[in-house]
């Protein structure tokens, strides 16, 4: 006797595609629709348990609602020679008004009341010119990213510290000035004795002279590190 026709929808119908690389979990999603007036009961089923993960694999749709079941292949080596054998079958019938068990159900069920669809399993790599566009579509969301704000806040900062840098050339420069004038000031005494104070005096501006020259140089190289910085992200 002839099996009933399958009264669920399936997305896709014949085949479930899986995209790779391999080397993770790869989904795909099968969408079961119910356009009936009665709830249906449903089984996944597949020739190859071991190398797939479903979720869920059984249940009962509801009338007039859809179940999107998740197939989840486990990571393989993939030999583009190789053809997949695997295959899916959705099995299903109407469920009882009365049900108050699914497996028992199931178990009790006659062959005609039941109804199958068959999917084939098909792998698919990536190709070179879709891992280029994905590689660099990055890149350019990034640089569109950067000329729009971060150039921006990057600019107005680096104002700021060669503000801050001409501001300490110039207590700089009044330094040397003062110190010039107070070597040039006629102090017998010192000229002759100089005093560990004074000498002391000069060696510190001396040293603050050379900490501002340093600390420049440190602003500097930091404007320049956090454009290059932003720029390679």
């Amino acid at each position: 006797m002839a099996r009933t026709e399958q009264v669920l929808v399936l997305e896709p119908q014949h085949e479930l595609k899986f995209r790779g690389p391999f080397t993770d979990v790869v989904t795909a999603t099968l969408k079961l629709t119910n356009p009936t007036d009665r709830n249906v009961c449903f089984k996944v089923k597949t020739t190859a348990p071991r190398r797939y993960c479903v979720r869920p694999n059984s249940g009962v749709i509801d009338s007039g609602s859809s179940v999107n079941v998740s197939v989840m292949l486990q990571p393989f080596d993939y030999d583009p020679n190789e053809k997949s054998k695997h295959k899916f079958m959705v099995q299903s019938m109407l469920a009882p008004y009365d049900m108050t068990d699914m497996e028992g159900v199931w178990k009790e069920a006659k062959p005609e009341e039941l109804m199958d669809s068959k999917l084939r399993c098909a792998f698919e790599m990536p190709l070179e010119n879709d891992k280029t566009t994905e590689h660099s579509a990055l890149p350019k969301s990034a640089s569109a990213s950067l000329d729009d704000g971060e150039v921006k806040k990057i600019m107005e900062e680096c104002k700021r510290l060669q503000m801050e840098v001409q501001r300490l050339r110039e207590e700089n420069k009044q330094i040397r000035e003062d110190d010039g004038l107070r070597k040039r000031k006629p102090t017998s005494m010192a000229a002759t004795h100089p005093s560990s104070s004074s000498v002391m005096a000069t060696s510190a501006m001396r040293d603050e002279g050379l900490s501002i020259r340093v600390l420049a140089l440190c602003v500097l190289f930091f404007v320049i590190g956090v454009i290059i910085g932003k720029l390679a992200l």
